[in-house]
């Protein structure tokens, strides 16, 4: 429509591209995860070495300012990041929160996040929870596209 206009990712658009991105790390990846604490991680991954990563979608340095309960799901997680678009102002990101730049296609890991060590009870528990949610959300889906 306005071709010289570029196109801005939205936070689900950037999400897409950072869970393609961990899928090609070996990192099975799943989006809006509910915490114990109830709040709702944008994408949750967990590695072959049973590490948890947490990434915080951030599609405009606006919807950065606006929240501040980030720094609650570094409970549930081995490694935090911020996942912004590519011309988002990344100087802004805490230095102790790993960097992902995404865009509806890929994304790449401009700074690695500080390993947090989830202790082995909490990590029990996340790591069930997003194995409980990811087979949840399968068998949802099978239900829906399964013929009758």
């Amino acid at each position: 429509m306005f071709p010289d206009v570029p196109i801005r990712p939205d936070g689900v658009a950037i999400a897409r591209g950072v869970v393609r991105m961990l899928a090609q790390h070996d990192r099975p990846a799943l989006t809006e995860v509910t915490l114990r604490n109830s709040r709702r991680a944008d994408v949750m991954a967990i590695g072959r070495d049973g590490s948890v990563w947490i990434v915080e979608v951030k599609s405009s340095v606006a919807d950065y300012r606006s929240d501040a309960k980030w720094q609650e799901y570094r409970d549930f997680c081995d490694r935090f990041f911020f996942a912004v678009p590519p011309d988002f102002p990344s100087e802004i990101i805490p230095d102790d929160c790993g960097l992902i730049i995404a865009d509806t296609y890929d994304g790449a890991i401009v700074r690695e996040a500080p390993d947090l060590k989830l202790n082995g009870t909490r990590r029990k528990a996340v790591t069930l929870r997003f194995a409980r949610m990811a087979a949840d959300r399968f068998s949802r889906l099978s239900l829906e596209t399964a013929s009758v």
